[in-house]
């Protein structure tokens, strides 16, 4: 018998026991959006969460997109999309570079976050602002959630370890998929993990169906 996979995101796939992990409550702090040249978008989420501004406020403003997924997501939603990271929020640093230091740039994202890519790219004398458009936190099915054998996990983001964490232990036997390796960082130590080829939820659902 196969062994049962859980996901822990707030995605789904009909391959596995699908858990969210995260409830997201979205803001709406008031932004004065032609102050800059470009924005940075690294979820669905803070599309998502755009919703709660005009529209014409910020479409015509190009974004830095964190990965293809996220720029689907915003060229869906009428958005220019400037360029695509490698979908990791670390290394957009590195698309940050490609633009002159006068370059005006606004980061629309979580309360909490996992990468300190901004921080860097100012302290190298880049302009960049940022906004918090949403506040993620443990969903109640994350929580109520017990996995106890040696299934298959499958974990999208630093908060659904944290989030699962509360109330399970990982099994000795358990097989553990993450999406990247900002997720990896998150796990208890000497935990044997597995990295996704791609960061989608896709390939983790391949890679967990070939083990």
């Amino acid at each position: 018998m196969p062994k049962k996979i859980y996901l822990f995101a707030t995605s789904k796939s009909k391959y596995a026991i699908n858990v969210k992990s995260l409830d997201v409550r979205y803001l709406k702090p008031d932004i004065d959006f032609s102050k800059y040249d470009h924005l940075i978008i690294t979820s669905k989420q803070t599309v998502k969460a755009l919703e709660q501004h005009d529209k014409k406020d910020f479409i015509n403003i190009p974004a830095l997109c964190v990965s293809i997924k996220t720029a689907v997501a915003y060229k869906e939603f009428g958005g220019i999309v400037l360029a695509v990271g490698d979908g990791y929020g670390d290394n957009l640093a590195k698309n940050i570079k490609e633009f002159p230091k006068e370059t005006k740039w606004l980061y629309l994202r979580a309360e909490l976050i996992a990468s300190d890519f901004v921080k860097r790219s100012q302290d190298e004398g880049y302009k960049i602002d940022d906004e918090i458009l949403y506040v993620s936190e443990c969903s109640k099915e994350i929580l109520d959630t017990r996995v106890n054998d040696d299934s298959t996990l499958i974990f999208t983001s630093p908060s659904s370890v944290e989030c699962f964490l509360k109330n399970n232990s990982i099994h000795p036997d358990a097989k553990i998929i993450v999406i990247g390796t900002t997720t990896a960082k998150s796990l208890p130590e000497g935990i044997k993990y597995i990295i996704s080829e791609k960061t989608s939820i896709e390939s983790c659902i391949e890679l967990a169906l070939s083990l």
